[in-house]
């Protein structure tokens, strides 16, 4: 679809279901996930869009703002199929809020952290990983899947691994499970909830995991069986890529000549450490 060779009165909310589809196609998503347009009408006209990772009554806020139109969270405004819609409730009153102030919501949440130059993508290029591949390979499209697993560049002691971390991604904090190698070469990053993968990692041969939530049993296993796992927060390790689908996103709409503004949202961490 290019507006530059032909005549494209409106650009509207499906311009945008198209660039994701190509961005983090909808095929990616897990079957227990909803994705795709979740508040709105395809045909609703778009001049200006809001990236954010969370669906919170804020955003709205800042996407009147901006005149955005259109907000593209990660995580899904619209999660678990609703029974009811409380307006004195949080989603609820997202929801509201959005449909009173002729916002569209897309939600392109499983489908980005499985995508090439997703979120995962996001960690293993900030560590400047190689020889990058999927941890957990789509078997439809193997070069995509969910978390990465990579080499640094030389091998490095745990401190300067820990060091190089901070400076590449400065988590608010670190969490850590399992012992420390005596050297970090091989390194699986999932960005979001990854607990699951750790025993993909061991299996693949990682050094260290890098994810968030890991889970207590998850942590005892890796104990027992020498992975090193480190947790840096859910936010933390999924908003970087935000910035990145921003961009993709703007990349994509000049290439289609479409002259709309993408934002990104200031949004922070629900978890703080407490002083």
């Amino acid at each position: 679809m290019d507006c530059a060779s032909f005549f494209c009165p409106v650009i509207n909310v499906q311009h945008f279901l198209d660039i994701l589809d190509e961005i983090a196609p909808l095929a990616l998503a897990a079957d227990w996930d909803n994705v795709g347009l979740l508040v709105g009408n395809p045909q609703s006209r778009v001049t200006s869009v809001l990236v954010a990772l969370d669906p919170v009554l804020s955003l709205i806020n800042e996407a009147q703002f901006l005149a955005a139109e259109l907000i593209i969270t990660h995580h899904p405004a619209i999660f678990h199929p609703l029974k009811r819609l409380r307006t004195d409730q949080p989603l609820g009153s997202f929801l509201a809020a959005a449909l009173r102030a002729g916002v569209s919501v897309i939600g392109c949440h499983t489908n980005f952290d499985a995508a090439c130059g997703g979120v995962s993508d996001t960690l293993a290029e900030a560590l400047e990983l190689m020889g990058v591949v999927p941890l957990a390979a789509d078997q439809a499209v193997p070069e995509c899947g969910l978390g990465r697993i990579g080499n640094l560049p030389k091998p490095l002691a745990v401190e300067e691994f820990l060091a190089r971390l901070q400076v590449a991604l400065p988590f608010p904090w670190l969490l850590e499970a399992g012992p420390r190698p005596a050297t970090v070469v091989k390194v699986a990053v999932c960005g979001g909830s990854g607990s699951d993968l750790a025993e993909t990692a061991l299996a693949a041969g990682a050094d260290v995991l890098l994810t968030s939530e890991i889970k207590h049993h998850t942590a005892r296993w890796a104990e027992e069986t020498g992975l090193w796992l480190l947790d840096g927060g859910h936010f933390a390790t999924e908003n970087p890529a935000m910035r990145g689908l921003q961009q993709q996103l703007a990349k994509r709409a000049r290439q289609a000549g479409l002259d709309v503004q993408i934002h990104l949202a200031r949004q922070k961490a629900p978890l703080r450490l407490v002083p």
